[in-house]
């Protein structure tokens, strides 16, 4: 018997759906991308499927919320060939290179070289001006030590990562959630997140990749941005903070929640990742559909592991970059099995009540 390298799994809402009705582009209202650098790589075959052959009939618009690496992700939808845009950051981010020792100032400079190759201001335009596929981007505002540089922000990482260790609410304390959204969406299934002091911000030219870098700001690695047009006056980073893999309340989303997924579970925020009692789970998303790889998939691997950022340090430039293409060509296997399975209707006995 084949091997499945793809897990499928759907709360109650969601399952049922599935099961009486099968899946069709229309069903999805909402699609979701987590932080996680380049564990994306994993994905990008289910990316070049949903943003080309599934989503390529789609009529009505669809939303997208990313952070991190998510929203980098989805920038590709929105230009004038998703595809070709998804295989481009693959590339750029792929072949990413530095110094033995890189600095804060080196990576953000790269960061900043990959942002205007992969989006030039043409396909902000053209990203802006459709209304196909409505962005939101969640950038976290820093506020107290957490907004400094140096020792000062590793202090105040610590101290809001001993506070969310009490209560995942007191980072409220220390950061706000800023959700930068297209311009046509009035982002209405988010106006009920009240966790974190929250604040909703258009996308427009002026700020589309201020807030694009920023969201993959990660603390102590890339520079905050400063003043982000349009959004409260502050320093601002990765949205993976205060929404690592998502937490938030999807009850207002119209539709299906679609969310392919480099980890078997669900981190809630950044500081969480330790803290093995605090897992999203499928009795509070009923309309989310999760796509993660399988066991089988992940052994069979390069190094039985799916890529991360301690590879720029573990591996050589060269055997880096051969693992991570590795990693992509074996991420097509799922998107094979996920079309496979919509169009036989199969999914309906592959998906599992995600409880």
């Amino acid at each position: 018997m084949a091997a499945d390298w793809l897990q499928i799994r759907a709360g109650r809402e969601a399952w049922l759906h599935i099961q009486e009705q099968g899946l069709k582009p229309a069903d999805i209202g909402l699609l979701m991308g987590a932080s996680g650098g380049p564990k994306w790589f994993i994905l990008q075959g289910l990316d070049r499927y949903l943003f080309g052959d599934f989503l390529a009939g789609r009529k009505q618009p669809l939303d997208m919320l990313g952070t991190s690496a998510g929203a980098w992700r989805f920038a590709s939808l929105g230009q004038r060939d998703p595809v070709a845009a998804s295989d481009l950051f693959c590339r750029l981010y792929s072949h990413q290179t530095y110094s033995e020792k890189p600095d804060v100032r080196e990576i953000t400079d790269e960061a900043r070289k990959l942002l205007h190759e992969y989006i030039p201001d043409t396909a902000v335009a053209d990203i802006l001006e459709q209304d196909k596929f409505r962005h939101h981007f969640i950038v976290t505002r820093c506020r107290g030590l957490a907004a400094k540089d140096g020792r000062a922000q590793l202090m105040g990482l610590l101290g809001s990562a001993a506070a969310n260790a009490i209560n995942r609410r007191w980072l409220g304390r220390f950061y706000d959630r800023v959700i930068f959204h297209h311009p046509k969406s009035d982002a209405a299934f988010t106006r009920n997140w009240n966790e974190f002091p929250t604040h909703h911000v258009k996308l427009s030219t002026a700020n589309f990749k201020s807030a694009l870098l920023a969201t993959g700001s990660i603390p102590m690695v890339i520079e905050g941005v400063r003043d982000i047009p349009g959004a409260p006056p502050g320093i601002y980073r990765d949205g993976g903070i205060t929404d690592y893999h998502f937490d938030a309340d999807l009850s207002a989303v119209d539709g299906l929640v679609l969310y392919p997924h480099f980890h078997q579970e669900v981190v809630p925020g950044w500081f969480d990742k330790s803290l093995r009692w605090r897992r999203t789970e499928g009795k509070v998303w009923p309309k989310v559909i999760l796509l993660t790889p399988t066991d089988e998939f992940i052994e069979a691997l390069p190094y039985g592991k799916i890529p991360d950022r301690k590879d720029f340090s573990n591996l050589s430039a060269t055997e880096r970059q051969k693992y991570w293409l590795q990693a992509v060509e074996q991420g097509k296997r799922m998107a094979d099995q996920l079309h496979e399975w919509i169009e036989t209707n199969k999914i309906r006995e592959k998906v599992r009540l995600w409880k």
